[in-house]
């Protein structure tokens, strides 16, 4: 009795340090996109959202400019793992970057892009490019062991729609309307 008690014990206290040990495959991408030397993929989310827009002035004309991504991010098993949308990174005095806020343990990376690629090859037609991130500052949030102040790299991939719409935005009179685009995208993470 007392050694499965101890057995028992012993899986409650390493059970989440198993869950970090997942391994993720990391996606094939184009050159341009590949992560630095020795990074090693060690979260991954599906996220479902809107790419935002307003239409701004252009000269004499208007066009879409993005303002920001509004997702939720979901593991394999359609659990929710994250938040992700535009806010200011407290490490560079408020500039306004791309974030993940982890639902579970609040912790939170702002990244910016450093490569993007439209590569037929990979990205499907109609569909918002692929990125490469690098990490320009994290918070830790409220437990022990927060995943995402691990990161160093941030890889958004196998994105489907989210391209802002081909009109609407062309005269000084549409300045000021805004479109939610719906999209889909995975966001690797690297440490």
């Amino acid at each position: 009795m007392r050694s499965s008690s101890f057995i028992a014990a012993v899986l409650a206290v390493t059970a989440p340090f198993a869950a970090l040990a997942t391994h993720i495959d990391p996606p094939q991408v184009p050159n341009t996109l590949a992560v630095p030397a020795g990074s090693k993929a060690f979260l991954i989310g599906h996220a479902v959202g809107t790419q935002n827009y307003i239409c701004l002035p252009d000269g004499a004309a208007a066009k879409w400019v993005l303002f920001g991504p509004q997702a939720t991010v979901f593991d394999d098993d359609g659990k929710q793992i994250m938040t992700h949308f535009l806010s200011p990174n407290p490490a560079e005095s408020g500039t306004p970057r791309a974030t993940w806020q982890h639902s579970d343990r609040t912790s939170s990376v702002w990244a910016m892009k450093i490569a993007e690629s439209d590569d037929a090859r990979y990205v499907e037609p109609g569909a918002i490019k692929w990125f490469l991130l690098q990490v320009k500052g994290t918070e830790a949030g409220t437990r022990e062991h927060d995943r995402l102040t691990q990161t160093t790299v941030v890889q958004r991939v196998n994105t489907s729609g989210g391209v802002a719409p081909a009109n609407e935005c062309a005269v000084s009179a549409d300045v000021g309307k805004t479109k939610f685009v719906p999209y889909t995208a995975d966001y690797v993470f690297y440490k």
